[in-house]
């Protein structure tokens, strides 16, 4: 199992960082435009709910396309979500995401725990690619966010 930690401070009203992070529509403008990322299924509103099943097709790799579908297990409004493969290219994936007031605007924190498929061989595909492509996306994420929220 691969652990990942992430945090950034944005300076918005944790209302308005919630709104945002909720909506499962704005996952495409914090996804890098190489991996094609888009959102397949209908998800029954503007905001994330528990049990909610979200379907995506994505070109994380060679422009392969895949489909990937998730489903959120918690929320607690205002403080915290979590979305689990249900589906795609991970043997194991669980995604946590954080939001906290603090001075000058909202702390966000994602606990990533993840595991590829196929044994040895998907540890090293980790160990070459996989771990450097899921920090890529982080980063170019937080430099969205950034320029989005400040």
């Amino acid at each position: 199992m691969e652990e990942l930690y992430f945090r950034q401070e944005l300076s918005v009203s944790l209302e308005e960082a919630w709104a945002f992070f909720s909506d499962p529509s704005n996952l495409k403008e914090i996804t890098p435009p190489h991996m094609d990322f888009k959102v397949t299924s209908s998800h029954h509103g503007n905001h994330i709910y528990a049990g909610q099943i979200i379907r995506y097709t994505v070109r994380p790799i060679l422009g392969i396309p895949l489909k990937w579908c998730t489903e959120i297990t918690h929320v607690e409004p205002l403080k915290y979500f979590i979305d689990e493969q249900r589906s795609g290219p991970y043997a194991f994936w669980h995604h946590q995401h954080h939001f906290k007031q603090i001075e000058n605007g909202v702390l966000m924190e994602d606990i990533l725990t993840y595991k590829v498929p196929f044994g040895i061989l998907g540890d090293i595909a980790n160990a070459i690619m996989v771990r450097k492509e899921v920090n890529e996306i982080f980063t170019y994420r937080k430099r969205i966010l950034s320029e989005k929220f400040g």
